[in-house]
């Protein structure tokens, strides 16, 4: 490599570092270090793709990527984007971490097949260049996730689809109530790929915005509409459904969604899937899920994310109130100073409810509270953390009926209202009519031989003998702690 040569690189791997700190989407990152940069002529750098729809979203950047290369240089720096032609195998020298197969596609005559494949891969990143954006600056990455007990078979199985280490994930679904670290997963998951191995395209998607995607395309008085999504949808390498339970009264898009996936998992290319419930609970009550699409879903590698202990949730504490302090000394956000002890925090773990967003609040509260007190002498005590506990989990409100804790039980382990609180002692009865009257005993304000009577004229006895089977499975079923859990939030959410 000549010195002219030497020094395109150089200024070239400057001016991304430089641009990396500017409000520039990753995507466009991605395809900066893609590019081949040509020797610098001392006023110009010139870079290269092959990518039509690469070079327009350079130039649509090219003022900042040129206030970067100047700032670089000590000097005006001009920016020229070119149009490359393959002509034949060529050593490529970039500072892209590119894979062999994408290389050898770059750098190989253009036949008609690759030349297809190009084109059809192009389509789909333009389709989707949206998908990526909003990762600038984002904050859902796997250095930032919490890992404990409850979720590291999660956390441990994303982070191998994103490194490609292993193809037996697929496909990798994870399950679990809602705020527990679904979506920062598979955000995790795209964020990664993007900013290191650009050259897969990972796109990211809700259940809902797939369904629209879908329902637009099919509205579409042009035919091709819907062939165009198709082969978009087909052309990516790693496919991220989030929230797959909000589609499953949607029955034109679940055919669409498994022609994809069945296409996809044929070329080997990748699929995540996150949902509020387990593969087979998807295929209950009214769902238009089938048991085939439902075991194909599962046909991979499934993992829940449970419900946080008092260990993960101290954990938790700790690390929001760690990086509360660090973002807002880095971001300049005034407020966010205060000190919390740690005695306040494990009173904080001890008092926080199970929902992980909602305990990221509760810290940001608690250390704006501490802040404020601390600036007028004082510092956060055992009665403000309790008060602003009870402010966010309160104990107190009693608005649920057993009628809706029923419907609720009913719903969710599809059984009909006569079975639940009819006679029937079969083993697919007990654990829903155990857990519905644990619920109404949890929830409402009813007398144990009120609940009695409202299940079927049961006795003071027998609610007792539920309430306690289901404490004490409780104890030592985490999947069921998670089922319980997940049930109650539902049924408080709509109470």
């Amino acid at each position: 490599m000549d010195s002219t040569q030497d020094d395109a690189q150089v200024l070239w791997h400057d001016m991304l570092t430089l641009l990396a700190k500017k409000k520039v989407g990753p995507s466009t990152l991605a395809m900066l270090r893609s590019c081949k940069v040509a020797p610098f002529d001392g006023s110009t750098i010139t870079i290269s793709t092959s990518l039509g729809f690469a070079r327009r979203k350079i130039l649509q950047q090219a003022p900042i990527i040129e206030e970067c290369l100047s700032e670089a240089a000590f000097q005006p720096v001009g920016l020229v984007v070119e149009l490359s032609q393959a002509e034949g195998p060529q050593s490529v020298e970039t500072i892209a971490q590119v894979t062999s197969e994408e290389a050898g596609l770059m750098s190989a005559p253009d036949t008609t097949a690759q030349h297809r494949r190009r084109r059809a891969v192009e389509r789909a990143r333009s389709a989707f260049a949206d998908s990526a954006q909003d990762l600038a600056g984002s904050k859902l990455t796997f250095e930032r996730f919490v890992a404990g007990e409850e979720n590291m078979l999660a956390f441990e199985a994303a982070k191998q689809v994103a490194d490609g280490e292993n193809k037996g994930y697929n496909p990798l679904f994870i399950y679990g109530k809602s705020g527990l670290g679904k979506t920062h997963l598979l955000r995790a998951i795209q964020n990664y790929v993007v900013l290191n191995d650009p050259s897969r395209l990972c796109v990211y998607r809700t259940a809902g915005e797939f369904v629209e995607d879908y329902r637009i395309a099919s509205n579409n008085k042009e035919t091709s509409a819907r062939s165009a999504l198709s082969n978009n949808y087909q052309n990516v390498d790693i496919l991220i459904i989030d929230d797959v339970q909000n589609m499953h009264t949607a029955a034109g898009s679940i055919r669409f969604f498994f022609e994809t996936f069945n296409a996809l998992t044929a070329r080997d290319k990748q699929i995540v899937l996150a949902a509020d419930r387990s593969p087979s609970q998807l295929g209950m009550g009214d769902s238009k899920f089938d048991e085939r699409d439902t075991s194909r879903m599962d046909s991979g590698v499934t993992v829940s994310i449970q419900v946080p202990n008092y260990e993960l949730k101290l954990n938790l504490i700790n690390a929001f109130y760690e990086r509360m302090h660090q973002d807002s000394e880095q971001e300049h956000v005034a407020g966010m100073s205060g000190t919390i002890s740690e005695d306040m925090r494990q009173l904080m773990a001890e008092r926080s409810g199970t929902n992980i967003r909602v305990i990221e609040g509760f810290v940001q509260t608690c250390l704006m509270n501490a802040t404020r007190k601390e600036q007028k002498g004082g510092t956060l005590n055992r009665e403000d953390i309790v008060r602003l506990a009870n402010s966010k989990w309160p104990n107190g409100q009693r608005t649920v009926s057993v009628g809706q804790i029923q419907k609720a039980v009913e719903t969710y382990y599809d059984v009909s209202h006569s079975d639940l609180v009819g006679s029937k002692r079969n083993k697919e009865l007990m654990e829903p009519r155990h857990v519905g009257i644990w619920l109404s005993r949890e929830l409402t304000d009813n007398t144990l031989a009120d609940i009695g009577k409202k299940f079927g004229g049961r006795t003071h006895a027998t609610v007792k003998h539920s309430i306690s089977w289901v404490d004490a499975t409780l104890k030592e079923d985490r999947i069921f702690l998670d089922r319980v859990e997940t049930l109650k939030d539902s049924i408080i959410d709509k109470g």
